[in-house]
């Protein structure tokens, strides 16, 4: 394992100041992008005289996104203050753990939401599924727009789980080449 992490060096993970303002940056920006997508969706209802109300309660993949953006800006909440708590940053395992669960997460819950986006707009004709956007136009389009923002929040996890990997696996040495003579005794 490297021993200068702790020291003053300029080339210690823990003293690059961009590579810590970036990913502080990038938490405290998924925060309002999470906020945004949460009341998008709980806010989003449309009336039809012919189907009835449609809210986003009424599909699975939508509360699922709601659930993970909470969860997703929880942490993004608690990760940035401690990020300037020095001992958890030097538990660089611990983001690295976190940003790649809740990235994973996130990858999910847009997935889900990107099928109901796809079924609103297009159906499914072999099951007789009609689309559904000509008659709820303004339920799909808060729902398009809130996936837009739950995937800019994806992105900036996307980034971190790139940072927190990179902070993880740089407190070790890559492994040596064996020598020849090593290869010649194996031999």
């Amino acid at each position: 394992m490297r021993t200068n992490l702790d020291t003053n060096e300029p080339n210690s993970i823990t003293h690059l100041p961009m590579l810590k303002f970036l990913d502080c940056s990038l938490r405290v920006s998924v925060i309002p992008l999470s906020a945004v997508t949460i009341w998008l969706t709980v806010t989003n209802q449309q009336d039809n005289t012919t189907y009835g109300k449609l809210e986003f309660s009424n599909l699975m993949g939508l509360k699922y996104m709601v659930y993970i953006s909470a969860i997703c800006g929880g942490y993004a909440f608690i990760a940035a203050i401690s990020l300037w708590v020095r001992c958890l940053v030097k538990k660089a395992w611990l983001f690295f753990v976190t940003d790649q669960i809740v990235a994973y997460f996130m990858v999910t819950s847009a997935a889900a939401v990107l099928e109901i986006l796809y079924l609103a707009y297009n159906g499914d004709k072999e099951i007789t599924w009609s689309e559904a956007c000509s008659s709820y136009g303004k339920f799909c389009n808060k729902m398009k727009l809130a996936f837009v923002f739950h995937a800019l929040a994806l992105f900036c996890f996307i980034v971190l789980a790139v940072i927190s990997a990179y902070r993880a696996f740089s407190m070790f040495e890559p492994p040596s080449l064996p020598s020849k003579e090593v290869e010649e005794e194996r031999a």
